[in-house]
């Protein structure tokens, strides 16, 4: 099996994942892949990329070069995210206060409106689907525990970046 730019390198876990059937593996992607559309419908005309682009933001990264790092975007797609978004109205550019040659990003009143909107949006979608499971709220714990392992991974994948002097600016 194929491994994930997000996780590259990172092999903690594999025995549990070896343990898994390959078919529920495989249907638990389908329905990652169906919700991601689910959700992207919710999202009032925000991408999925848009959105991470802006999420990601929101929480403090304010850096291009940081973005391709965290959210395992390629350079161009983070650069056509942050042009359109910022045609939009909804990102600002401006010079980094502590490095003049960089640009910082952030998110504008509208961005903010936008995001904060679409975000509301998307977890109502999220809580009525998972009413529909047999266990709601355990399927949301289990969300936010993966979401908090694939930030983990991309902290560790950008400290080996920063260690091995690769470059993301």
């Amino acid at each position: 099996m194929a491994q994930s730019p997000i996780l590259a390198g990172d092999d903690s876990g594999s025995a549990a994942v070896a343990g898994s059937t390959s078919a529920a593996l495989a249907d638990a992607v389908r329905a990652i892949a169906l919700v991601s559309r689910v959700l992207e419908g919710a999202s009032g005309g925000l991408s999925l990329a848009d959105y991470r682009v802006l999420a990601a933001i929101a929480a403090g990264d304010r850096r291009a070069s940081h973005l391709v790092s965290r959210l395992a975007l390629g350079k161009s797609t983070i650069s056509s995210a942050v042009e359109s978004l910022t045609k939009r109205g909804l990102l600002v550019r401006a010079i980094a206060e502590d490095d003049n040659r960089v640009i910082s990003l952030s998110l504008s009143p509208d961005g903010i409106r936008l995001f904060e909107r679409a975000e509301g949006r998307m977890a109502r979608q999220l809580e009525l689907l998972c009413d529909r499971t047999p266990d709601g709220l355990q399927v949301i714990r289990s969300l936010s525990s993966l979401g908090e392992a694939l930030e983990t991974a991309a902290a560790e994948r950008m400290t080996r970046e920063d260690s091995a002097g690769v470059s993301r600016d």
